[in-house]
């Protein structure tokens, strides 16, 4: 899988430089956002996602088992690669370079060029495992500065593997199987599933109702005295702050893991500038040798007005920003509620509940300000913690 993949993206890399020569003499070339439309329909095209975040603390002081650090830094230095021709494929790879980590790389093809009729769409190679909503939805499209509790903490992320998609006008299936990552990292098999009703589907209005869920087999490592040593799980979130390492909920490592099962139930709905998003998740982790199993959950909601009168998009599954309609840009007001809860039997691994508000600022169509204020609650064993965070970013994609 992996060498496949390796050509995939080398062929992106030698293509986009073949066709970067003739960019400027191509019949659709612009200089921004980087791309270019060439006779045949193929489309040469260059992405982006640069943000750069400060965050605040204050009480943190409460029984944290560490302190929390007011920090300003990048957040995201996202950049990739795409060659396609619509309708029938799509080759791309994208870097964040802040992380150090790959993102989507590999080759989407539309089965409708090669069946005659539009079977779906099926990608190879790396790409988000699909499990709920706001896991799936591109980071340049975040309501708010970070994911919720329960996301952070069960999204399995990106995998490598071979997917299949189906988009209809009033339902989205999606089904793969995957293994490992381009970083090296999870090893092991995962089948996912995931599917949504959409009964109401059009600009400025929207009903999705999805379910979800994965397994996951992680594999077994051999020690260096070549004993078998069985895979281990660990379930934590940071408070939805990125620019920290303080996690004030978290499981500790789980020794001896056979198989992790995940669901996740969804809920979106928009109506004109108003719009509601959703979401409950689980895992339950089974492990061998007589130790006990253990299972966590937690959920979030979220309520959005555009004061402005825009309304936020929708595709395939996956909401998007909203594209600014007046002189002044867009504003957008929010609430979030989020929960985690990582008790289970003999394990303390906490619980925190999150209360948020926030203000999106759309001034133009690749620049986002964001704001976030959040009000913590957390509890693990004995300790407590109840830090106030500030949150502010500047977002430019394109």
């Amino acid at each position: 899988m992996k060498s496949l993949l390796s050509i995939g993206i080398a062929a992106s890399m030698l293509s986009g430089t073949a066709l970067a020569a003739g960019a400027a003499d191509a019949p659709g070339a612009r200089a921004w956002p980087p791309s270019a439309t060439f006779a045949d329909g193929t489309e040469l095209s260059m992405t982006g996602n640069i943000a750069y975040d400060h965050n605040g603390f204050s009480g943190d002081d409460e029984g944290a088992s560490a302190t929390f650090d007011d920090a300003h830094d990048w957040r995201r230095k996202e950049f990739g690669l795409a060659l396609k021709r619509k309708g029938v494929y799509e080759l791309g790879a994208g870097f964040d370079f802040e992380s150090r980590t790959w993102m989507d790389v590999g080759i989407k093809l539309d089965t409708s060029a090669f069946a005659g009729r539009d079977l779906g769409k099926l990608r190879l190679g790396q790409s988000k495992v699909p499990l709920g909503f706001e896991g799936n939805t591109a980071t340049r499209h975040s309501a708010f500065l970070e994911n919720s509790l329960p996301t952070q903490a069960f999204y399995q992320g990106r995998r490598i593997g071979l997917d299949w998609t189906l988009d209809r006008p009033h339902a989205v299936f999606n089904a793969g199987y995957y293994r490992g990552d381009l970083q090296g990292n999870n090893a092991g098999r995962t089948v996912a599933v995931r599917g949504a009703w959409v009964p109401l589907r059009e600009a400025g209005r929207v009903l999705h109702l999805g379910a979800s869920a994965t397994r996951e087999t992680p594999d077994a490592r051999t020690g260096e005295d070549g004993a078998r040593i069985a895979a281990s799980a660990r379930w934590r979130a940071k408070p939805e702050a990125a620019l920290t390492s303080v996690r004030l909920v978290d499981s500790g490592t789980l020794a001896g893991v056979e198989a992790i099962d995940r669901q996740g139930l969804e809920l979106l709905w928009i109506d004109g500038p108003w719009s509601l998003q959703g979401e409950y998740l689980r895992q339950s982790t089974s492990r061998e040798a007589g130790l006990a199993s253990y299972s966590a959950d937690g959920c979030y909601v979220f309520a959005s007005w555009m004061v402005t009168g825009e309304s936020r998009g929708y595709s395939g599954g996956g909401a998007s920003n909203p594209k600014p309609t007046g002189r002044l840009g867009a504003l957008e007001l929010l609430a979030r509620y989020s929960r985690l809860d990582l008790d289970d039997g003999a394990i303390a691994g906490g619980s925190q509940r999150n209360r948020t508000l926030g203000a999106n600022w759309y001034f133009a169509r690749h620049f986002k300000l964001q704001f976030n204020y959040i009000d913590v609650k957390a509890e693990r064993g004995a300790t407590a913690a109840d830090p106030d965070i500030v949150e502010m970013r500047t977002q430019f994609s394109f």
